[in-house]
């Protein structure tokens, strides 16, 4: 099946919540959920509007990384001009491999309150950026969308992404219908056992496959306009790991026979051995042409179509 397109003009969801002050009403309920934090399915019950910091290391100000147009997303980002990304600090997964270990596990990074949150919306969309794309939000959402009505009233006016690790609470999610119009979640493992071993969540399966249906409720397949641009809709991540730690069968069957064979899948050729893996076999090594192979294979088998690109596999 072919990925749906619109070609009319896209208004984004928030700016209807602004409007009507259902955004103010959000923005109240995810303050207050950071009082006992209870916004990820950790739960640390931490007082984080008193600066007290659970398991993502994160008090009342979220941090920042770095910010700019990325090119190395999905197709249906980038386009032209880029998607417009802001790599928050720290991370309530903390996979052993993370590539970016720098930011999510060593805090690389510097506090911003709502104003220069909105400020940084604003300036990567007169970059001309297709989208803004808040990199692992999760932890950092009452930030985000407190920040919101600056950029709202400046003119913010484009999609918002929601690129996230995954393990994400299905009650937060609620309070973020209508604001975020893209979801782009990680599929990260298939097995509890295995996420056990690897990351902080042991029942990240559970949890992300939860996720996942809520935030398909909320935005749907897909869909892009006439220049091939996202406007709406979910987007699904999947690393394939060495020796199928990530359990691909699963993962592919449960998007294919839970949410939808119309899902628009990443799957992810780029795995590399990295920060606590030298030591950790078989994350000690990259993935296999033969591996890679077999994953596109499940998940054109389960009638998955809408894979971004073919992959950019190369053998070192």
């Amino acid at each position: 099946m072919g990925a749906p397109k619109q070609i009319h003009t896209f208004q984004p969801g928030y700016l209807k919540l602004h409007d009507t002050g259902e955004l103010s009403r959000r923005i109240e309920a995810l303050q207050a959920k950071l009082e006992s934090c209870e916004i990820c399915p950790h739960k640390c019950k931490v007082n984080r509007l008193h600066d007290k910091k659970g398991i993502c290391q994160t008090g009342k100000k979220a941090k920042v990384a770095s910010f700019g147009p990325h090119f190395g997303e999905e197709s249906p980002l980038v386009g032209r001009y880029g998607s417009g990304t802001i790599f928050f600090t720290h991370c309530n997964l903390l996979c052993i491999f993370c590539q970016n270990y720098d930011i999510s596990h060593l805090g690389e990074g510097y506090p911003v309150d709502e104003e220069k949150i909105a400020e940084i919306m604003l300036s990567l969309q007169n970059l001309g950026c297709h989208n803004i794309n808040f990199v692992t939000p999760t932890h950092v959402v009452p930030q985000i969308v407190k920040a919101l009505p600056f950029a709202i009233e400046q003119g913010l006016n484009v999609p918002l992404v929601y690129n996230t690790g995954g393990y994400d609470s299905v009650n937060t999610l609620e309070l973020l219908e209508g604001i975020f119009d893209i979801y782009m979640p990680d599929l990260k493992y298939s097995d509890d056992k295995i996420a056990h071993r690897y990351c902080s969540a042991k029942d990240y399966s559970q949890v992300v496959r939860q996720a996942i249906k809520m935030m398909h409720k909320q935005v749907g397949d897909l869909v892009i306009d006439e220049r091939g641009i996202a406007l709406k809709g979910l987007l699904i991540r999947h690393l394939i790991l060495p020796d199928d730690l990530a359990g691909t069968y699963d993962a592919m069957k449960f998007i294919a026979e839970e949410i939808s064979k119309n899902t628009y899948v990443n799957l992810m050729d780029q795995y590399r051995p990295c920060f606590k893996t030298n030591d950790c076999p078989p994350l000690d090594r990259r993935i296999t042409r033969e591996e890679f192979a077999r994953a596109m294979k499940i998940a054109h088998d389960f009638g998955i179509k809408r894979l971004d690109g073919l992959g950019s596999f190369v053998m070192n």
